[in-house]
C-alpha cells in the first residue's frame, strides 16, 4: 500500500465514522419518518434532519467505511459526485426544501454537501497516481 491509498482511506474511515456519528445524534434531534414540516429540528439548531435524513447519513456512513479497505481512492470520488448531486439539488429545493419529499434539507445543509463533495474530489484528485515522465526523444549522435 503507497501513502496515496493511505490518505484516501483515512478520507474514507473518518468521513464514515463522522457521519455515523452524525446520524445517530440526529435522532436525538429528530426521529420522526415523516415529510412534514413541522417536525424537522436543527442538529445544534443548524441543520434540518428527520428520521430519514438520519439513515441516509448512517448507511453512507457504513459504506465508507466498507469502501476505506477496498477502493477508497473511488469512494472519494463517487462520494464527491453524490454530495455534489444533492447539493445541486438541494439548492434547487431551496431553503425549507426536502430531496425525493422525504429528506429535509436546509442552505445550510446545502454548503455542507458541497464542501463535502469537493473534500471528495480533492482527495480522488490528490491521491491519483502518478503520471510517468514523457521520454525526451532520442537523437542520433553525429558519428
Amino acid at each position: 500500500m503507497d501513502y496515496r491509498d493511505r490518505y484516501a482511506r483515512l478520507f474514507a474511515l473518518v468521513v464514515g465514522a463522522v457521519l455515523i456519528v452524525a446520524g445517530v445524534i440526529g435522532f436525538f434531534y429528530e426521529s420522526s419518518f415523516t415529510s412534514d414540516e413541522s417536525v424537522r429540528d436543527g442538529v445544534f439548531g443548524i441543520l434540518d434532519v428527520n428520521g430519514w435524513h438520519n439513515v441516509v447519513h448512517i448507511l453512507t456512513g457504513l459504506v465508507a467505511l466498507a469502501m476505506a479497505y477496498v477502493y477508497p481512492r473511488q469512494f472519494a470520488l463517487g462520494f464527491g459526485v453524490v454530495y455534489l448531486i444533492v447539493a445541486i439539488w438541494g439548492f434547487i429545493v431551496g431553503d425549507g426544501g426536502s430531496i425525493l419529499s422525504i429528506i429535509p434539507v436546509n442552505t445550510e445543509d446545502n454548503v455542507l454537501h458541497a464542501i463535502l463533495a469537493v473534500a471528495g474530489f480533492a482527495v480522488y484528485g490528490l491521491t491519483a497516481a502518478e503520471r510517468p515522465h514523457a521520454v525526451p526523444p532520442v537523437r542520433p549522435t553525429a558519428a
